[in-house]
Formats: structure tokens, C-alpha cells, sequence
């Protein structure tokens, strides 16, 4: 009966329990607005009706987190690749070295 208890779609269900209950309790502490005809309104950075919100450019930046994306993976799998594996990690250097060069490319 206690290893029941511990099964992950019966811990799933006490979690939403949990969560429901502690959503109710807290909603009681929130703050009603008098103005519910917009509460769901679009909002950005503290002004309503943003005319000429601007749209920041990721893609200088892209290259970077890709370039850690890419060194992460790598030292995770060569820190964690049993020995008798060792043609795993020697595939992801040359495929982190092919990706690092793309990436220097352009």
C-alpha cells in the first residue's frame, strides 16, 4: 500500500491537489480589479496600448548561445561517456568542431 503512495501518477495527482488547494487559498489574498473588461488586455513593459513597441533582434546573439549550447553538450557527453564508448565522443568533437566552424563562418 505505501509503495502505491509513491507511484508517479498518484504523486502527479497529490501535486495538483496541493497545487488547486494553495491556488484558491491564494486567490482569496489577490487583488480584484474594479476594470475586468480589460484585464486581459495586452501589456507590455508597464504601458497599455503600445503603439510603437519595439521588437528586439536576437540574431547577433544567436551565435553565442548556440556556441555554449554546442560546448555544454560536448563537455557532458565526454565527461559522462563510459571508456568502452569511445567512439561517442570522438563523433560529438567532430560535430562540435563542423557546428564551431559553421558558426565562425558566417
Amino acid at each position: 500500500m505505501v509503495g502505491l503512495i509513491y507511484s508517479p501518477p498518484i504523486v502527479f495527482l497529490i501535486f495538483v491537489v496541493i497545487f488547486l488547494a494553495s491556488s484558491k487559498v491564494f486567490s482569496l489574498y489577490s487583488h480584484h480589479n474594479a476594470q475586468r473588461d480589460r484585464g486581459l488586455d495586452a501589456y507590455a513593459c508597464g504601458q497599455r496600448n503600445v503603439q510603437h513597441y519595439i521588437n528586439p533582434n536576437y540574431s547577433q546573439f544567436f551565435p553565442f548561445a548556440f556556441f555554449f549550447t554546442i560546448m555544454h553538450v560536448l563537455a557532458l557527453v565526454i565527461a559522462t561517456a563510459p571508456y568502452e564508448a569511445l567512439l561517442l565522443p570522438i563523433i560529438y568533437i567532430a560535430s562540435g568542431i563542423l557546428a564551431m566552424v559553421i558558426i565562425f563562418k558566417n
